[in-house]
């Protein structure tokens, strides 16, 4: 372009240039817009791709809105870099047609013209390619999708990766500072990662590093199965053979290693406990010397992994040597020396130590068997031979006896990767062991020199816990020993290839290795499934600690990811071996490559046939088995049809032989709403992955297997009809029929359902009438004739009741009418079991009670039987009287006088037997009537046994609360818990057919209905019953609160099934309508239970069994449900104005400080002496405890700690503030009772004897005021310790406050700087609480290591007896065994 100056000077285009510049921009331009406007024009097709690969990508999609110009090729570009593959390694198939063959990735056809259709989902699975899976994109700023990383990030970490499925690591314990250099897979290092079950990366990291190290991988492959010998699945060499087999060989990502834990006698359980690589080394090396007897491998392990060492102690005065050899498999290097500030810096360091002599002198010196007496001398260890190959475990893991835990040293330790031990072998002693101690000591010692014992423990202490060096030289002698040159130095070279590398605490953490392959010399890190190229700079970030300085602090601050086992292999080109290549595979191991070969082509082919079922639920009402719906599971590949579906359903529900298979169908079916979607008519040839939409993980429907009769028509169900279950309702018998099932469609109106519903039933559509149950709690009559069912609330499936009679009720207003009256108490009826006690009579006796006029016809005839009820129900009452109170009499003119008030009750009839029916009756009399004529039959109001509240029965039951101490402090209130269980009433809808009264036909609805009865009721809730938390049966004026409308109340017998019944205990089996009060409710079972309604108590059974009483007789039973249980046991009912009250006895020196004793009632106003009164006759039969009543006291009981304590003119609900349930403590005095105000304060103390180590018992004072000062004048004064040197400090938690003696003396906060105790940080505001108090010039006693072991085990087992948490109790850890005859033998008495 020609350039001319401007006035500044710069050149700038000439005129005509820029013009015709500026217009070839604009063309460009308008070019691209017209070819956008094309390109918004053009159709579009949206792909939506299911990844099948990976098991956590497979419920996830990826989504492409592409033109519909767009080629094949271009489909799978995009589709590669948006799933971050590499384009070519993965193929694209159809996903919802019968037809799976793949697209061609190399195609030039467009979308269109390959079958994509425009404006509809195009449903595509991306699948593996030859078996093997897609390789994941990676490009040179290292931003790999697979890395489960931060794209943005341009470092890799070392580790650990996070893997897919498994939890054995955490990525908290990952480390930015560490990177790989790519994230690579199999095709691109070779290498085939471990996948980890749970918590098993401790053993992937020793087997990928036993299988690169090709001594041992060449040994084991030149082992040789004999499959008649053993078992291949116990067989741990055969196991570890085909592990490393498929390392080898194998296509996949990554391989499990279930078949080598499974060899170990492993369970599942064994997959969740991590346990420490160096440990599972030795005991792997072990179990297979033991697989390996007899054998050309039965010394492998010590031919490469065992050196020997020579123990020695050294006289400093004579020059006299005893020692002995050991062998060692790994040598522990120490960090940390046991009591030293600083770590060693070096593997050669450390080492250097390790040889390093120790001074016997002092206290210690040793006898010497030469000069006879004990001397200075020089105890180390020196190194004889070291092995081929070499194992240093770097001991990071210590126990801090400060704070009682075991710690991580993540101190820096580095280490060569070449490593000289020339100058650490003892060369004199290697070319002449027989040394001149060795004369006099070697019979000595004969005995203690182990020549074939491994053995990798040089302290004492290492067994007790591991990873723990207790060697505790002085700093002064840890110093380097200067190189001393050697002509054995040159073998002595060892070549690192393989660092073990922890990331964690000693609490947990994830272990990996990084390994050196010895055919090309390159690192690679193998973390669990993930194997990834790495660098020699990532080999140094293992070394562990901080750039900072190496302080005693500075492990606390240092990452927490480094090594802790390495592996260097001596360096001989005539030992060193290469790994075996396929071709060079002896010949059993050829065979074991192609029976493995074979089985992983049958497993892809297998997994390929998994990709490819359709798994949906399937049910079936079964004609013969009791017309239950079962439910299977129906697995069928998507490409077979229909009819061959069919065939596999028939025979999944075992119909052969009881319905010919062309009487049956599948139809699409929706469990939740009992819903019949659709069925499939003409499509019998159709594949199932094209009708039920796929292959997915879950479906939103199900399918039906349904049935007819061989003269009957399958209906076709169409998609958009509505499914609708009708009751037919009989006025006349009251009875509900079960339903007949229609389908119809949401836009028909009544008049056409109406219609519909006569041609099911035969009924007349002119008088019918249609009720819906719209919800749980809603029935609404359709009677407007052009109104559509979806205007009156229909759904998918509905339920009507249908009633077409010449009745005048069709004249009365709905919610006045019969009809709704029978649907009402048909919504509201629930089915109870009820179990009485043993002693209660007449069981076979049904009693009802239903809403509607009286009826007198044959209440006379049975009227007999009923009196036969009441009359036992009186004889058992007067029995009981006449052993409560002497001269009580039965008046049986009066009872005969009464026979008329009954004449409304009906019964069966003399002459049936007493079972044999049951009856529905009129009770018309008043509940309270009722209880005055059980009265009178007892000796009459004056004498009765019951004219007094107080009394108790003689034979009453105790509650669950005696019988069973521990559930006795978890009882609540049950009508508190009874609000937690309200949503039970929400369910069981159509939950099967109940026989009702009349043979009512109850598919019950458990919820609430808007009852008009209630209408305008109003419910009587006493003020004084709220707050005393129970309710009375009777009003001030004596008169029942029964409701005058009688609600529906039917019994009848019932014997129990699970055998619970057994021991002469009766059940009956109730139904009722929910909205009966308690009170009514126990009314009416006073016929079967004998007494009256204030004798016996009323617990529903929870749960496992638990019982709660119900005490609230104003609530109603809506709380309840379906087939709850209930319990009734003979026992006075509570009365307005009193608690159950729960006794336990206060035992402050005992092991067990709180004892049940009894159940009791307090009442309100009652004083605290008229309670122990009560209480002192039910002590004396029950408990065997003759009390004076100046001889115990009661007190507060808030958990498990003792309170307030309660004095003898103090009342309850006055003084006392009193509950439900409430618990109180009864504790007996030594003496006379000191507490005689409430200003006065009872303390429990005891003393703390540091020179015996001793706590004493517990020892009461009374304080007349919250003075410090008179608490230690009278601590002084009981204990004879002088004022000045008393201390004393608070128990902590719940009492007794139980503390370990071993903590007592400096745990405690001792001698608080307060003048009253009511003040922080005592708060010891209440009696009953805990101090402790000592001697301030009292030391503790001096204990030896033993017996400070010895009293931490005894404190360790009293204190977890207490339930006090151990503090200093090590954390309990589950050992690792390989088990050599395929699993451990349980015990069966083992929990």
């Amino acid at each position: 372009m020609e350039m001319v100056p401007s006035e500044e000077n710069q050149l700038v285009p000439k005129e005509g240039m820029f013009w015709s510049c500026r217009q070839s921009i604009f063309d460009e331009m308008k070019k691209r817009f017209s070819q956008i406007e094309n390109a918004s024009e053009e159709p579009r097709v949206l792909c939506l791709v299911q990844d099948t690969t990976n098991a956590k990508t497979v419920n996830e999609r990826l989504t492409l809105n592409l033109p519909a110009s767009t080629t094949l090729s271009k489909l799978f570009e995009d589709v590669a870099h948006k799933a971050s593959y590499v384009n070519g390694t993965f193929d694209l198939a159809w996903g919802k047609t019968g037809d799976m063959g793949s697209l061609d990735p190399s195609s030039e056809m467009s979308l269109t013209e390959s079958g994509f259709e425009p404006g509809k989902r195009n449903f595509l699975q991306l699948t593996d390619k030859d078996g093997e899976q897609p390789q994941i994109a990676s490009d040179e700023s290292g931003t790999a999708g697979s890395s489960g990383l931060d794209d943005s990030s341009q470092e890799r970490f070392i580790g650990p990766l996070p893997r897919d499925g498994t939890v054995g690591c955490s990525s908290d314990y990952s480390s930015p500072s560490y990177s790989y250099s790519s994230i690579l897979n199999k095709s691109d290092t070779g290498y085939v990662g471990l996948v980890n079950q749970a918590m098993t990366c401790y053993l992937n990291s020793l087997l990928q590093t036993l299988f690169m190290t090709p001594e041992f991988r060449n040994a084991l492959y030149n082992w040789e199965f004999e499959e008649s010998e053993e078992d291949p699945v116990t067989s741990i060499p055969y196991q570890l053979q085909r592990l490393f087999l498929l390392l080898q060989t194998s296509k996949k990502r990554a391989i499990e290693t279930t078949d080598v834990t499974r060899s170990f006698g492993w369970d599942s359980s064994e997959a969740w406990q991590q346990h420490d690589v160096q440990e599972l080394c030795r005991v792997m090396f072990d179990a297979l010397e033991q697989k390996w007897k007899q054998t050309e491998q039965a010394d492998l392990i010590n031919q490469l992994y065992q050196g020997k060492l020579k123990d020695y102690v050294r006289c400093l005065e004579c020059g006299y040597e005893s020692w002995r050899i050991d062998t060692y498999l790994d040598i522990p290097l120490v960090i940390r020396p046991f009591g030293a500030s600083q770590a060693y810096g070096s593997v050669e360091e450390a080492l250097q130590a390790f040889v390093q002599p120790e001074t016997l002198d002092g206290a210690n010196q040793y006898f010497c068997e030469r000069c006879k007496k004990k001397c200075d001398a020089r105890k180390g260890l020196r190194f004889l031979h070291f092995p081929y190959l070499l194992t240093l475990q770097l001991k990071r893991f210590d126990f801090d006896y400060t704070t009682m835990h075991r710690i991580k040293l993540n101190d820096r330790m580095s280490f060569p990767e070449e490593l000289d031990m020339g100058p650490f072998i003892d060369v004199e002693d290697e070319k002449s062991p027989q040394t001149e101690s060795c004369t006099d000591s070697g019979a000595e010692n004969e005995g203690s020199c182990h020549s074939d014992q491994m053995s990798n423990d040089f302290s004492a202490d290492d067994g007790v816990d591991e990873g723990i060096c207790l060697d505790s030289a002085s700093s002064t002698e840890r110093v380097l020993k200067p190189k001393v040159p050697s002509l054995n130095t040159s073998s002595l070279t060892f070549e690192l290839f393989s660092v073990m590398v922890h990331s964690g605490s000693a609490a947990g953490g994830h272990y990996y290795a990084c390994i050196k392959s010895f055919s090309d010399g390159q690192w690679y890190s193998f973390n669990d499934q993930h194997v990834s190229k790495i660098t020699q700079e990532d080999i140094r970030k293992t070394y562990g600690g901080s750039l900072g300085s190496r302080g005693y602090y500075s492990s606390a601050f240092a990452s927490s990811t480094n090594a802790y086992m390495l592996i260097y292999r001596l360096k001989d080109p005539s030992r060193n071996a290469k790994y075996l290549d396929c071709d060079d595979f002896p010949e059993h191991i050829k065979h074991l490559v192609q029976r493995e070969k074979e089985s992983e082509e049958q497993e892809k082919r297998q997994r390929e046939i998994e990709r490819n079922t359709c798994k949906i639920k399937l049910f079936c009402m079964h004609p013969v088995k009791m017309m239950a719906m079962m439910e299977n599971k129906l697995e069928v590949h998507k490409d077979k049809t229909l009819r061959e579906a069919t065939e596999m359903a028939y025979k999944l529900m075992e119909l052969d032989g009881v319905v010919p298979l062309d009487c049956c169908r599948l139809v699409k079916y929706d469990e939740f709403h009992e819903y019949l979607e659709r069925s499939y008519e003409g499509e019998d040839d159709t594949p199932m992955g094209l009708l039920l939409g796929g292959v997915k993980s879950s479906y939103m429907f199900d399918l039906l297997l349904e049935t007819r009769r061989a003269e009957q028509v399958f209906q076709p169900y169409k998609p958009g009809e509505v499914m609708v279950k009708v009751h037919v309702v009989d006025l006349k018998s009251d009875t509900i029929a079960p339903p007949v099932s229609i389908r119809a469609y949401l836009n028909q109106s009544i008049t056409e359902f109406k219609q519909l519903i006569a041609q099911a039933t035969e009924l007349s559509a002119e008088t019918m009438r249609v009720v819906l149950e719209r919800c749980y709690n809603d029935l609404r009559l359709l009677y407007v004739p052009n109104k559509t069912l979806k205007a009156e609330g229909f759904f998918r499936s509905n339920k009507v009741f249908v009633e077409s009679s010449e009745s005048p009720d069709h004249q009365v207003t709905f919610t006045d009418s019969l009809l709704w009256k029978l649907l009402d108490r048909h919504g509201n009826t629930i089915r109870l079991f009820v179990s009485l006690p043993v002693q209660s009579p007449g069981t076979n006796r049904t009693i009802c009670q239903k809403v509607g006029g009286d009826t007198e016809e044959g209440s006379k005839g049975n009227r007999n039987s009923v009196e036969a009820i009441l009359e036992e129900s009186t004889e058992k009452l007067k029995n009981l009287s006449l052993q409560q109170q002497q001269g009580s009499s039965t008046s049986d003119s009066q009872k005969s006088s009464d026979t008329s008030d009954f004449e409304h009750i009906e019964s069966p009839s003399p002459s049936q037997e007493p079972d044999s029916s049951s009856v529905s009756a009129v009770v018309a009399v008043d509940n309270r009537e009722l209880e005055n004529r059980i009265r009178a039959a007892s000796g009459g109001s004056g004498g009765g046994a019951y004219s007094d509240p107080e009394t108790q029965f003689p034979g009453e039951e105790r509650s669950d609360s005696e019988v069973n101490n521990d559930r006795s402090t978890s009882s609540v209130d049950s009508d508190i818990l009874s609000s937690s269980h309200s949503s039970d009433t929400l369910c069981n809808a159509d939950s099967g057919p109940i026989q009702l009264a009349n043979g009512l036909d109850s598919h019950s609805i458990t919820s609430s209905r808007r009852s008009k009865a209630n209408e305008g009721k109003k419910e009587t809730w006493d003020t004084a019953e709220e707050d005393s938390g129970t309710d009375s049966e009777y009003d001030e004026n004596g008169k029942s609160k029964a409701e005058s409308y009688y609600l529906y109340f039917r019994a009848e017998p019932y014997a129990q099934e699970d055998g619970s019944g057994e021991g002469g205990q009766k059940c009956v089996l109730v139904h009722v309508d929910k909205r009966i009060t308690l009170s009514a409710f126990k009314q009416n079972l006073e016929p079967f239970v004998g007494v009256t309604s204030t004798q016996f108590k009323v617990f529903r059974v929870y749960a496992n069994n638990q019982e709660f009483e119900s005490v609230r007789l104003n609530e109603t039973l809506s709380s309840f449900s379906d087939d709850n249980k209930i319990t009734i046991r003979l026992g006075r009912a509570l009365k307005k104005g009193e608690y159950r009250v729960k006794v336990y006895q206060l035992l402050v020196n005992d092991a067990e400080p709180c004892k049940f004793l009894v159940d009791t009632v307090f009442a309100k106003g009652m004083t605290v002496k008229q309670s122990k009164e009560e209480l002192m006759p039910q002590l004396k039969d029950q408990c065997k405890l003759d009390l004076n009543i100046d001889k115990f006291r009661l007190r507060k009981k808030t958990w498990k700690n003792p309170g307030t304590v309660f004095l003898d003119y103090h009342v309850y609900e006055e003084d006392i503030n009193i509950s439900s349930n409430w618990e109180v403590f009864l504790e007996v005095l030594d003496g006379p009772e000191k507490m005689k105000s409430m200003s006065q304060l009872a303390v429990l103390t005891r003393r703390w004897t540091p020179a015996q180590m001793k706590l004493e018992p517990f020892q009461e004072v009374v304080l007349e005021s919250s003075s410090v000062e008179e608490l230690k004048e009278t601590l002084s004064e009981i204990s004879g310790i002088p004022l000045e040197n008393l201390e004393f400090a608070k128990g902590r938690g719940t009492f007794p406050c139980d503390i370990s003696v071993l903590e007592i003396h400096q745990d405690l906060d001792w001698n608080p700087k307060v003048s009253t105790l009511n003040v922080w940080p005592l708060y010891i505001c209440d009696d009953g609480a805990v101090v402790f108090y000592r001697d301030s010039t009292e030391e503790p006693m001096e204990q030896s290591e033993d017996e400070r072991n010895e009293l931490m085990k005894k404190e360790s087992s009293r204190l977890l007896k207490t339930g006090h948490r151990v503090s200093y109790s090590p954390r309990k850890e589950k050992a690792l065994k390989i088990y050599l005859d395929g699993g451990p033998v349980k015990d069966p008495g083992q929990d």
